[in-house]
């Protein structure tokens, strides 16, 4: 598989991958079936986004009639180690353990700075 810049999908790409997952191998039709529970969006828009997704070497294709079968090259885990791993080297400078800390933190220390400023402005508004 070609290494790109970013190797985590945009949205849309993401959307096609999680169908072949659930399909796994299907042509564009059936794709668009699975993608127009949630967004429902053009044939041609499924056949660009998929035939995208082969040059980039996350899917497979072959020629099934006048159709072409599509398949993923890449496990649904396999992406989800890739996002993760993309996670901590750009949030948490490739930490694992900073990342594990993060989210053992209570999630009121994330609500914290807000309520501070909160009490602030009842403060001011008060005196």
């Amino acid at each position: 598989m070609p290494h790109t810049s970013r190797d985590v999908p945009p949205p849309l790409e993401l959307l096609c991958l999680k169908a072949l997952w659930s399909l796994q191998e299907g042509n564009v039709k059936a794709v668009r079936e699975v993608v127009a529970q949630t967004r429902p969006l053009a044939y041609t828009t499924i056949m660009t986004v998929l035939d995208r997704l082969v040059r980039k070497g996350k899917l497979a294709r072959r020629k099934v009639g006048r159709a072409f079968v599509y398949s993923p090259q890449t496990s649904r885990d396999a992406m989800r180690h890739t996002a993760v791993r993309e996670l901590v080297d750009g949030f948490f400078d490739g930490s694992e353990a900073a990342l594990l800390a993060f989210l053992s933190e209570p999630a009121t220390r994330a609500a914290a700075p807000a309520r501070a400023e909160v009490e602030d402005r009842i403060d001011t508004v008060l005196l």
